[in-house]
């Protein structure tokens, strides 16, 4: 480890100007090989390292004895590269660039990363005796909470929390963490689906309380500069996470709380989705539409009549309902031949009118009462129990259901109402109390399913749509969705900031319903925009209540053209968007990013969601009201940017008034980047990753540029550890008046790298170049005047190298 014992001892001598804690006493501190304990006169704290660039702290009240089970942390500590330093006024424990100084008199613990202070506990730990804790319909209970109290500075800008429609800056409100849905929000909502026990700063820290008991997390709501963490019970343990970027920060941090696994590729194409389709006939016929259309489709998902005729007073069914789906199995297989999976819904309810309660009892895998009978109780659908999935024999018998269903063909599960939706406080687990387990069942119904896949599937990817869940829920593959917003223009305006905020909270897949979900507002204006923003999001589904269609193929002529063009659109990019799963998996890299990902020195982006970063090279702006003509965008600096429609050339570094269309959004691409496009197809079935058109965008100031794209079979488990895959690099240089491409190929030991078609397509070429050469040899290829674009077809043999080299005119 390197240090610089210059700025270890000024650091040991600062004298903080932040709030302390007068009433800790320090007593010493211990290296205790696997980490470190601080002594106190009320319990002790632990150190604990992950790496470089994370560290953990525990307090420890007398008398308690330490809970390591952890709901969210999957890597293992260790202090073996971390060094103790202490004199009489404080002590030091050092990391390579993270740090913890310890102040002995006032007690206070400060964090610093490459010697400037991050953050710093305020009063730390302490217990709130006086001040009963009320939340969601006095379902929460306290006569004391546990709390952890931080500093913050005046400037801070803080995120995290979850999905909530607050706005970017999320400072200044107290945040329930209890799990909720939100019928019908818009633009304001501070209790959704997804609560999360995670707050980010503009300092470029992370701080996430690792505890999963409900409570709440308050942003600063006084005004004092005070962040704290307030629970009923469990864990005060906390880990702080830094980097030297934001993609540093979300890969150290899904580095700790596990990585998203790889979807399979067909998640990526067009959902058929609503509330619901009634019968197997109608299954079917809304398929043959799309076909008959040439909409691209991948997936139709089944709402709760697959189990029911009825709305309510069947949940809790949990088998094929044969009088309207009489040949369930059939159905899944002439689907699967037109490339098109079946996904069915599950709710974790089982009324006592369904025809599962009888089983459910008698096999014991309900939740209990204070006596130990059944938990019985009422709620939109009927009178009904919960499955206890934290006891054994309820997690094996949902399972099994599970199990049976992908037996018969059925390809992904859809968990919904997985709050759970109605958890009444005296709801007893095998675990612990509802208000113990509430924030973290959807997130272990989640682990439940991907873990029988694991067991009894382990060839496949299994796609796993849920409604709740929390901190670490990305490991168990979850596709979160924003819940059942409202079917308005203020609907679609908080869907860009939920999904930003989602993706720097480790869950990428945070998608809305297309088109929005509640009430019957037919607007075609409202539902073509939508879809045209949902082209660049993780997960492009349409679904609403049934009273307006959500599906374009029951829209009219119009709204479906101008969707067809989106979905088209979508289909074109999925070996960029493939890519970004890949990315997701291996880095913990977002899909969607805030601008100040690209510009963190820039306080004006802090808050900025109007406009964001579709993988590294796109750039989006959605259209969020009605009836606009045109609408600003902000073009990140230091970078030339192109109109992805026209070609029209912008610099970065400005905000520009541009023009709107009808059939698209605006959307740019960077300079200097490469991005593969499919050719047009029907469902990703079809797909020929080894023909496509790669679109490179030149600008004289980006001189030298390389791009990787992974692919595989889109559908094995485990391709890249067992080599199973292949990693394209293209590399662009400018250099004089030649543009050179390299065209390279990686394979891991088990692919076989088979020959490529591909049309490059060389933007912003403004002259017919002098030549082109292909592996030396000149070829003829056109030029567009107009489109100021070049077409050069290459046939690649993978195994080799390819270069094309462009020599231009001026």
């Amino acid at each position: 480890m390197k240090k610089n014992i210059f700025l270890i001892i000024s650091l040991l001598f600062t004298v903080s100007i932040t709030a302390q804690n007068f009433e800790r006493v320090f007593k010493n501190i211990e290296d205790k090989n696997t980490h470190f304990e601080i002594n106190v006169n009320d319990g002790k704290y632990i150190i604990s390292r992950y790496s470089s660039e994370i560290i953990e702290t525990t307090f420890l009240p007398k008398k308690e004895v330490k809970n390591s089970n952890s709901h969210a942390v999957v890597l293992e500590s260790n202090i073996e590269y971390s060094l103790l330093v202490e004199d009489e006024k404080s002590a030091m424990i050092i990391t390579d660039d993270l740090k913890v100084k310890i102040t002995k008199s006032p007690f206070q613990i400060s964090y610093y990363y490459k010697d400037k202070l991050i953050t710093s506990e305020k009063r730390g730990y302490y217990k709130s005796e006086h001040q009963p804790m009320e939340m969601v319909k006095g379902n929460i209970v306290a006569d004391s909470t546990e709390k952890i109290e931080f500093n913050l500075t005046k400037d801070e800008i803080l995120y995290g929390g979850g999905a909530r429609a607050l706005g970017m800056n999320r400072r200044g409100n107290r945040l329930p963490l209890y799990n909720r849905a939100h019928y019908g929000y818009e633009t304001h909502s501070e209790l959704m689906n997804y609560t999360m026990p995670i707050v980010l700063s503009s300092h470029k820290y992370m701080i996430h309380f690792d505890n999963a008991p409900v409570g709440y997390l308050d942003l600063d709501s006084k005004g004092d500069n005070t962040l704290t963490y307030e629970t009923v019970s469990g864990r005060k343990t906390y880990q702080v996470i830094v980097g030297d970027s934001w993609m540093d920060m979300m890969d150290n941090y899904t580095d700790l709380t596990g990585k998203q696994p790889m979807l399979p590729r067909w998640a990526l194409g067009n959902f058929s989705s609503r509330f619901g389709y009634h019968s197997q006939e109608e299954v079917e016929m809304t398929i043959d539409k799309f076909k008959d259309e040439d909409i691209p489709v991948d997936a139709i998902i089944l709402d709760l009549y697959w189990f029911g005729k009825a709305l309510k007073g069947t949940m809790g069914n949990l088998e094929v309902f044969r009088d309207s789906f009489p040949d369930f199995e059939g159905m899944v297989k002439r689907l699967n031949t037109k490339g098109v999976k079946t996904i069915t819904i599950t709710e974790p309810f089982v009324l006592t009118t369904s025809k599962k309660w009888d089983e459910a009892v008698e096999k014991d895998v309900l939740a209990k009462d204070s006596i130990g009978n059944p938990a019985k109780y009422d709620f939109y659908f009927g009178n009904t129990g919960l499955i206890d999935i934290y006891k054994p024999e309820g997690e094996k018998w949902f399972w099994d259901i599970y199990k049976g269903l992908a037996n018969i063909g059925v390809a992904g599960f859809w968990g919904d109402l997985g709050e759970p939706e109605v958890h009444p406080n005296w709801v007893q687990h095998h675990t612990g109390s509802a208000n113990e387990v509430h924030n973290t069942y959807g997130h272990d119904w989640a682990r439940l399913v991907y873990e029988g896949y694991e067991r009894d599937f382990p060839n496949t990817r299994p796609f796993i749509l849920m409604r709740a869940g929390y901190s670490g829920s990305q490991r168990y593959g979850m596709i979160p969705w924003s819940g059942d917003v409202n079917r308005t223009w203020g609907g679609l305006q908080s869907q860009p900031e939920i999904a930003l905020q989602m993706g720097m909270q480790g869950l990428a897949y945070m998608h809305s319903d297309l088109g929005g979900f509640a009430g019957d507002n037919l607007d075609d204006e409202l539902y073509v925009r939508w879809l045209q923003y949902g082209v660049f999001n993780p997960i492009f589904r349409p679904h609403a209540q049934e009273d307006v269609p959500s599906e374009p193929v029951f829209r009219s002529e119009k709204a479906k053209a101008l969707a067809k063009e989106a979905i088209e659109l979508r289909y074109k990019l999925l070996p960029y968007n493939y890519n970004l799963v890949y990315e997701n998996n291996q880095f913990g890299k977002p899909l969607m990013r805030p601008l100040f990902f690209e510009e963190s020195d820039n306080p004006e982006l802090f808050t900025y969601s109007k406009t964001y970063l579709w993988g590294n090279d796109i750039l989006v702006s959605p259209v969020l009201e009605a009836g606009k003509t045109e609408q600003e965008v902000y073009f990140p600096k230091d970078n030339v940017w192109f109109d992805f429609y026209t070609n029209e050339k912008i610099e970065g570094g400005q905000t520009k008034t541009v023009q709107l269309k009808e059939n698209s959004i605006p959307t740019y691409v960077r300079s200097g980047a490469f991005i593969p496009m499919a050719k047009s197809m029907q469902t990703t079935s079809n797909y020929d990753s080894d023909s496509f058109d790669l679109h490179y965008y030149f600008d004289k100031s980006a001189t030298e540029n390389m791009s990787e794209f992974y692919s595989d079979n889109g559908n094995s488990t485990n391709t890249i550890q067992n080599g199973n895959y292949q990693l394209m690099e293209f590399e662009a240089e400018y250099k004089g008046s030649n543009l050179k491409f390299k065209l390279d190929a990686k394979d891991g030991p088990r692919f076989t790298l088979p020959d490529k078609s591909i049309e490059l397509i060389v933007h912003n070429i403004q002259d017919t170049p002098k030549y082109i050469k292909v592996d030396g040899k000149k070829v003829e290829v056109k030029w567009n005047s107009e489109t100021k674009t070049l077409n050069v077809p290459i046939t690649w043999k993978a195994s080799t190298e390819k270069e094309i080299k462009i020599k231009l005119k001026g």
